[in-house]
């Protein structure tokens, strides 16, 4: 294995999601550097179906606050103490770090494209970006939820309603040292059909 191979297996293993992150400010030059690797991704039929919306300072108040919106509407009581710490706790989801870039998929429309291949591609946009950020120094955590479903969301973030919210992604530099991940191997998720290939 080449010297760069060890390292781009090393950074698969390692990389891990950061918990917390500092509110300190992340300069726009790196975050651009982690929207850029996301665009290197692979796709099928070179669509770029990718779209970034990077959210910081007060847009990330009025994000929550069109989040809150979205989850009181999906709230059977949405006036008792429970339900508003609920909206509370929902409010506070794009403060968890100073930045959130919401990554969405917006397929293609030309011929042959489909639309599970467009997602996909995204999806390893993605992880890209969650490398990116990691090599960067920077601490990076992928979420979603059911705001990823909701067109005023969508909506609040300039997409339109047929855009797939694929990742929230919340960048900043991380809190505290990783915590270890969990050891695992494909052995237990994998079937081998044909193996070896010159068996009878």
């Amino acid at each position: 294995m080449t010297d760069n191979g060890k390292v781009v297996i090393a950074a698969l293993r390692d990389r891990h999601s950061a918990a917390k992150l500092k509110p300190d400010p992340v300069p726009k030059a790196l975050i651009e550097q982690v929207i850029d690797a996301a665009t290197w991704a692979p796709n099928h039929r070179l669509t770029e179906p990718w779209r970034f919306v990077v959210v910081g300072g007060k847009a990330r108040d009025a994000l929550g606050e069109v989040m809150a919106t979205s989850l009181r509407a999906r709230l059977a009581e949405a006036e008792g103490d429970l339900a508003q710490a609920q909206l509370a706790k929902e409010r506070r989801k794009p403060l968890r770090a100073p930045i959130l870039i919401a990554v969405a998929a917006l397929p293609s429309t030309a011929p042959k494209v489909k639309e599970a291949e467009e997602i996909a591609a995204v999806a390893a946009a993605v992880q890209n970006m969650l490398l990116a950020a990691e090599a960067l120094g920077l601490g990076a955590m992928w979420r979603t939820g059911d705001a990823a479903l909701d067109p005023s969301v969508k909506a609040f973030l300039g997409l339109p309603p047929h855009a797939h919210l694929v990742a929230f992604v919340y960048l900043g530099y991380p809190e505290s040292a990783p915590r270890r991940r969990r050891e695992s191997t494909g052995s237990g998720h994998t079937a081998w059909l044909g193996w070896p290939p010159n068996s009878e």
